[in-house]
């Protein structure tokens, strides 16, 4: 049990308060965005179409800025350093009595570096707390990452041209997992700006001296094994691919060609000694644990011990058949434009060039039996560029015969239909987060009910949006015993204000010992469980139930669709912003038309179904009762 603390902060703000567009940071954020966005186009004079990467990647994060468990590490780092500070004195009590890794830490210790970065980040926000400092947090890796994709984007315009570069957005923008994950706080997201950077140092450019050339080289060297050290060692397979496909090209001339002893070692070196001693001494510090390498650790634990295969395995074709698709989004990404890239012989060169080692480097992860699409994400801008090559080849040929007219008009058709297929992978994910409705429900309904309120979560609460910032702030009356200065309305309006507040007290147990007692339960004035069986003992009502995503189901002609909203009692409650609501309102009037004009009425809904259950405690009634 433990109550959140937060040194010179505001107190707890209104739960549910739905005033992120009066905040200054999204402004803040959009400023920097279009201010560099303006130095990347810098002469070209079309800003709009490489807007679309950072626009899309803000929109999906305030349309769902609720995450996952395997999101939760940095998130709840980044938490941790916001609101309690890095001690410099009675480290290891201080550590253990306020940072959430020491209660959960986890199967391996992971890094702190990218937490610190967005910590470090996003402390514009001041006193903000809440979702809205989640959105923030988030929003700092969605920014770098844009901007790492709006660097690959400038590097494509330099070696291929501005037809190829616009084709390079419109497939990017519309690939559901890059724009939706771009912002979310997974290792292989920080990892992911980083090699995209690398990458594009290595995409060919003209004209150029050999001294740039391996300039280029070495930064793409230095920083893949600086990647790799600090955030996702399978970058070493991407950075031996790299390497080898630079050896063995017989594209590069001999005054440009790889030195393995002036290059490629020295860059090596760089990026391995600068990446342990940037993670070696703040994880240690951290983790209370010396000397700690985190990446080392789980690269230990998941590839020479082969513990990953507790989580699942998959065949050896399944990156090529299942994974790449999925990513690319765009059928004809990989079943046409791919093709034509390394068929035709003027761009058959440069395609090569990108493609080989990535494919590569797909093909020695595929040995591994574990498998997610996120091991390979950093894949994707290479394999979307040389798909780009293609589309540009087929598009400035439109005119010439009648098979490049088909092929252009079904390449428009199929960009359009990612782009709404991507759209609706949004609508639906948006819906997994039952965990964060349920405590944003619960906030709003109690309170201010009494001045200490003790609420439990289970499991799939806290892996289902549930975090440290989502956690309401407590009032400084129940801090520290004193009031806010001012004098006058405005004193009298805080003073009313914090009579009203409550202190939130979180409990997440998850010791079945302790789940199967009865006075375990008797602590708490609410819990939020999957299963109200679960709860030992005590007298309870279901106040509230909490619905998630359950799939999909066909409509047929005369049925209406129901909105998700109402599906899904917990939707009202609303996150900071009203962007889901507008995705969901956009989406009706969509399908509304498609089923009118295109699909004679049959459609598909999606299904919702009750996840979560809020009880509270009673005085009167036997067991649990339900209310509706």
């Amino acid at each position: 049990m433990r109550a959140l603390t937060l040194e010179g902060s505001e107190a707890a703000p209104k739960p549910g308060s739905n005033d992120w567009a009066d905040q200054p940071t999204i402004y803040l954020m959009s400023l920097v965005i279009f201010a560099s966005l303006e130095r990347e186009v810098q002469g070209e004079g079309d800003v709009f179409l490489p807007a679309l990467i950072p626009a899309l990647i803000l929109l999906h994060l305030l349309a769902s800025p609720y995450t996952k468990v395997e999101e939760s590490f940095n998130l709840q780092a980044a938490h941790d350093i916001l609101a309690y500070g890095i001690p410099d004195r009675d480290i290891d009590d201080h550590l253990r009595a306020e940072y959430d890794h020491m209660t959960f830490p986890g199967v391996v210790p992971r890094t702190f570096v990218g937490a610190l970065v967005l910590a470090t980040g996003s402390k514009i926000a001041g006193g903000m707390w809440g979702v809205r400092r989640q959105i923030l947090v988030r929003g700092v890796l969605g920014l770098l990452n844009a901007l790492a994709l709006l660097r690959f984007r400038f590097a494509v315009r330099r070696a291929f041209g501005s037809g190829v570069a616009n084709w390079y957005v419109l497939l990017q923008a519309c690939q559901f997992h890059t724009m939706y994950y771009a912002s979310r706080t997974l290792p292989n997201m920080f990892a992911l700006g980083l090699s995209t950077v690398a990458l594009a140092e290595l995409l060919p450019t003209a004209p150029t001296t050999p001294a740039a050339v391996r300039k280029r080289r070495r930064l793409a060297i230095y920083l893949l094994t600086l990647t790799g050290i600090i955030f996702r060692s399978e970058l070493a397979l991407l950075l031996a691919a790299q390497t080898t496909w630079l050896l063995l090209s017989r594209r590069q001339h001999s005054s440009t060609r790889l030195s393995i002893l002036h290059e490629a070692i020295p860059a090596g070196l760089a990026g391995l000694v600068i990446g342990l001693v940037v993670t070696i001494p703040i994880d240690s510090f951290f983790w209370l644990d010396f000397p700690l390498w985190p990446e080392w650790t789980g690269f230990q634990y998941n590839a020479l011990q082969g513990r990953s295969t507790a989580w699942g395995t998959s065949p050896a074709w399944w990156y090529f058949l299942n994974a790449v698709p999925r990513l690319l989004m765009n059928p004809l990404s990989w079943q046409v434009c791919i093709p034509v890239a390394v068929g035709m012989r003027a761009t058959r060169g440069p395609a090569l060039d990108v493609l080989a080692p990535l494919l590569a480097f797909i093909a020695l992860y595929s040995a591994q039996p574990h498998k997610e699409w996120r091991f390979i994400v950093y894949a994707v801008p290479g394999l979307t560029a040389v798909a780009a090559l293609g589309a540009n080849w087929i598009w400035t040929r439109r005119r010439k015969t009648a098979v490049y007219r088909v092929l252009a008009l079904a390449l428009v058709a199929s960009t359009l239909a990612s782009f709404a297929a991507s759209t609706a992978m949004l609508a639906v994910s948006r819906l997994n987060y039952p965990g964060a409705d349920a405590l944003t429900a619960l906030h709003r309904r109690a309170h201010g009910e009494k001045k200490i309120i003790r609420v439990h979560v289970d499991g799939l609460a806290c892996s289902t949006g549930i975090t440290r910032f989502l956690e309401l702030v407590p009032p400084d009356t129940l801090i520290d015993g004193g009031g806010g200065g001012g004098g006058g309305e405005a004193a009298a309006s805080a003073h009313k204000r914090r009579q009203r507040d409550s202190l939130w007290m979180y409990d997440k147990t998850e010791d079945a010992a302790k789940l199967a007692t009865e006075d375990f339960w008797a602590r708490f004035d609410y819990v939020i469980v999957e299963t109200p069986e679960s709860v030992v003992g005590g007298q309870w009502e279901q106040v509230e139930v909490v619905s998630g995503f359950a799939g999909v189901a066909v409509v047929q002609p005369g049925e209406a669709i129901e909105p998700v909203s109402a599906a899904s009692k917990s939707r009202k409650h609303g996150s900071a912003v009203d962007v889901a609501a507008l995705l969901e309102l956009w989406w009706r009037q969509f399908s509304g038309l498609a089923r009118r004009h295109v699909t004679r009425g049959w459609w598909v809904q999606v299904r919702m179904e009750p996840k979560l259950r809020i009880l509270r405690k009673i005085a009167s009634h036997q067991g649990v009762v339900r209310i509706d």
